[in-house]
């Protein structure tokens, strides 16, 4: 009997993951290690087992149960270490010595290579069994690993933990001023009930094209529900940028029932857009996301939303179709995000 560890990539449907469980016991396999993770085709599971069937044996096995894109490679009695204790043991020796961080990064994400380069330090994982870590604007460990690609929570995993060899950051303010392109500045704050009216007259003076944009439908309104909504914090962060006592612009990150996945949108007045005021408040939201621990972004917006679509690229994300001809995707990886 040996150890394999197990990726499949599964759609989120009730009983799937009891269907793949089901699979592996059949074929003698008892499963040791568990974990899901976020990739750019669907929701990842990945198993540690302990099996005495092939591994093309497994592999058929789990396609059979519903498992797409599933791959099986050789693991050891090592890998059944606890993985929350391995990661805070190589935090502490990377707290110590910062200066082997593509060391530990590797050691980390158990990969064949890890190195530093220079130069645009980007990466929406173009190639799966390379993944760039951002540590400055200009600078980035490249990790290669053959046998299992990244998975967009391992960009994660790897983009926080090498935040622990940079110097020390201040904790953001409560409200930060945000200096615009043409010099006007605006006061970003967290999203609170005090703002209901404010944020009632944005949606006034915001063109029914805006709100379209927004909410898919022109919404004259915002509903106080909805408003309520927004400002929980148990179901996402929100915030509003102010000038001249009027909030002109909102910006919302929603949590999502997939696992490591949030989700953004916007709503800037039309006289505040093309500013910069939108991707500032982009940033600030991929920011927050990472420091929750959130693999990636993404936001759905209508095909013809021109303005949109390039903010969100510039910002590195990708796009892609959806269901409805009108409505496309961005997903942006938030560990591959360097802040401006």
């Amino acid at each position: 009997m040996g150890f394999l560890r197990i990726r499949t990539t599964v759609d989120e449907r009730p009983g799937r993951l009891a269907s793949l469980a089901a699979a592996l016991a059949d074929r003698g396999g008892n499963i040791l290690g568990l974990s899901v993770q976020s990739d750019t085709e669907g929701t990842v599971d990945e198993f540690v087992a302990e099996i005495p069937a092939a591994p093309e044996t497994v592999r058929e096995a789990l396609e059979a149960a519903g498992g797409r894109r599933v791959q099986v490679v050789p693991a050891t009695a090592h890998e059944l270490t606890d993985e929350p204790t391995r990661a805070l043991l190589l935090a502490s020796r990377l707290r110590t010595m910062p200066w082997r961080l593509p060391e530990l990064l590797a050691e980390l994400l158990r990969a064949d290579d890890a190195r530093w380069i220079y130069g645009e330090a980007v990466s929406d994982l173009p190639d799966p069994t390379q993944l760039l870590v951002p540590v400055a604007p200009k600078r980035a460990v490249r990790l290669r690993r053959a046998e299992l690609p990244f998975t967009l929570t391992e960009a994660a995993r790897a983009a926080a933990f090498a935040r622990l060899a940079q110097p020390a950051t201040e904790q953001p303010a409560a409200e930060r001023a945000i200096k615009l392109a043409d010099g006007v500045e605006v006061t970003v704050r967290p999203l609170t009930s005090i703002y209901r009216e404010a944020v009632r007259d944005l949606h006034d003076r915001c063109s029914p094209e805006s709100r379209r944009f927004r909410y898919f439908t022109a919404m004259p309104t915002l509903p106080p529900r909805m408003f309520d909504r927004l400002c929980d914090r148990n179901k996402g962060h929100s915030l509003v940028a102010g000038h001249d006592g009027q909030v002109v612009g909102m910006a919302n990150l929603l949590f999502t029932p997939d696992p490591g996945i949030a989700e953004m949108a916007f709503l800037v007045e039309d006289r505040w857009q093309g500013r910069g005021l939108g991707t500032a408040m982009a940033r600030m939201l991929v920011r927050t996301a990472r420091d929750l621990g959130y693999a990636e972004v993404k936001a759905s917006m209508l095909s013809d939303n021109a303005r949109m679509r390039r903010l969100l690229v510039s910002l590195g994300a990708t796009l892609g179709y959806t269901d409805d001809p009108g409505v496309v995707e961005a997903r942006l990886p938030v560990g591959a995000v360097v802040p401006a």
